[in-house]
């Protein structure tokens, strides 16, 4: 996916603001090319989770369809741990296939955040490739 540095920065700001708990969110595209961010709380408030509100969800996503854009990518932080899909990320994706995860470390205090981004197929974690514009 390619996403612009603006929209990346919107990711970044939400995970240092929310911390020490983890933020989430979603990223809506058109043509793989991210057009909008939108933060989304985190029910669980938790420095070791995330849970999102089904209807929030739902309702966004009816928004991004609405506007011609998918869902590309689920976002949220790693405050204690290096950004890769955890063995509850890789349950959650079953739920979103072909969906991104872009993961933001937070975990070094003083250090700049770290952006990774994965398709999670199957069980399998492989990580992918962020353009930056």
């Amino acid at each position: 996916m390619k996403i612009e540095s603006a929209l990346l920065d919107e990711i970044v700001a939400h995970a240092v603001r929310d911390a020490p708990n983890e933020c989430c969110g979603i990223v809506a595209a058109q043509d793989g090319t991210a057009t909008l961010v939108r933060a989304v709380e985190n029910q669980a408030a938790s420095p070791f989770r995330f849970e999102v509100d089904g209807l929030e969800m739902f309702r966004l996503l009816e928004k991004f369809e609405s506007q011609g854009a998918e869902l590309a990518a689920i976002y949220h932080s790693h405050t204690r741990s290096e950004p890769y899909p955890s063995q509850t990320d890789v349950n959650f994706s079953y739920g979103w296939p072909g969906v991104e995860w872009i993961i933001v470390g937070v975990a070094k205090n003083g250090a700049e955040p770290d952006v990774r981004s994965f398709l999670v197929e199957d069980g399998t974690v492989r990580q992918i490739e962020l353009e930056v514009t």
